[in-house]
């Protein structure tokens, strides 16, 4: 399998280190990036091959993996329908490339109206997580994909972790929601859990090694628990104990809903931006 790049950053960089070797050789992955020190290091890392424009090879690969900021999206997608023109021009009709896009808030309508209707497209939608092997990625495919290429883009995205299919691309905003901010709630949250250790008089180390043990240990446990989180949060919560009096604070303070209102408004505004990018993109 042939995969190309477009965009060397750290998500790139996640999926190409857990791709190489595993799903294709090093040497059939194209990385393409203006950073030519970032190129370097993953060619001399995992032996991919390098460039720094978009060229011929390409359209020559069976997957492009659109890993650019939202706001270069454009620009990539109208190199890429100069190349595409070009080659069928000069050789004909040609198996298209399946488009696997990890830029957030650019949506698969825009993507393919600024390829003049190319519809193998998947929208992805990872978190930061992804960086360790241990994201989690929710994906959308358009019409024009094919069953096997939509198993080729859950394997890309499987290098770096979970992946769940969606019905339809409207649910991309709410996933973004969840899991795509959702690093941040936990990183919050373990910030005010240190704050409270620290206030209670215990050192930043050992408020930190509390939080993150604490967190990372529930996490596992609710994985691996048949049990539902809310079975678990009872069994921890013995009436009258500590764990019923801060749970029960929460609960006065209105934790619990301000946390799914918070929620609801990130994917208010994924959507906002997604619409925003769209407009955007077509004033240039």
């Amino acid at each position: 399998m042939k995969i190309t790049f477009i965009g060397g950053g750290n998500m790139a960089t996640a999926l190409i280190a857990g791709l190489a070797g595993q799903l294709t050789a090093g040497a059939n992955i194209h990385v393409i990036d203006p950073n030519f020190d970032q190129l370097a290091r993953l060619a001399a890392s995992y032996g991919v091959t390098t460039a720094q424009q978009i060229g011929a090879p390409a359209l020559a690969s069976d997957v492009i993996v659109l890993a650019v900021k939202p706001q270069q999206m454009r620009d990539v997608a109208a190199a890429l329908l100069r190349q595409l023109t070009q080659l069928t021009q000069q050789a004909g009709a040609q198996p298209l490339p399946l488009l696997l896009s990890i830029a957030a808030g650019v949506r698969s309508a825009d993507l393919a109206r600024w390829m003049n209707g190319y519809g193998a497209i998947v929208r992805s939608m990872p978190n930061m997580p992804a960086l360790i092997g241990q994201g989690i990625t929710g994906m959308v495919a358009m019409e024009g994909v094919s069953a096997a290429q939509k198993a080729v883009a859950d394997d890309i995205m499987k290098a770096v972790g979970a992946t769940v299919w969606l019905s339809d691309e409207a649910l991309i905003d709410p996933v973004t929601a969840v899991s795509g901010s959702g690093p941040a709630y936990v990183f919050y949250f373990i910030e005010a859990m240190q704050q409270a250790a620290c206030e209670l008089g215990l050192s930043a180390e050992q408020g930190r090694q509390l939080a993150l043990a604490t967190f990372t240990g529930a996490a596992q446990l609710a994985a691996h628990s048949p049990d539902e989180v809310a079975v678990l949060r009872e069994r921890v919560t013995s009436k009258g104990g500590t764990t019923y009096a801060a749970l029960t604070s929460m609960e006065q303070a209105g934790v619990k809903q301000a946390i799914v209102e918070a929620i609801k408004a990130a994917s208010r505004r994924g959507r906002e931006l997604g619409e925003q990018m769209g407009a955007a993109a077509d004033e240039i």
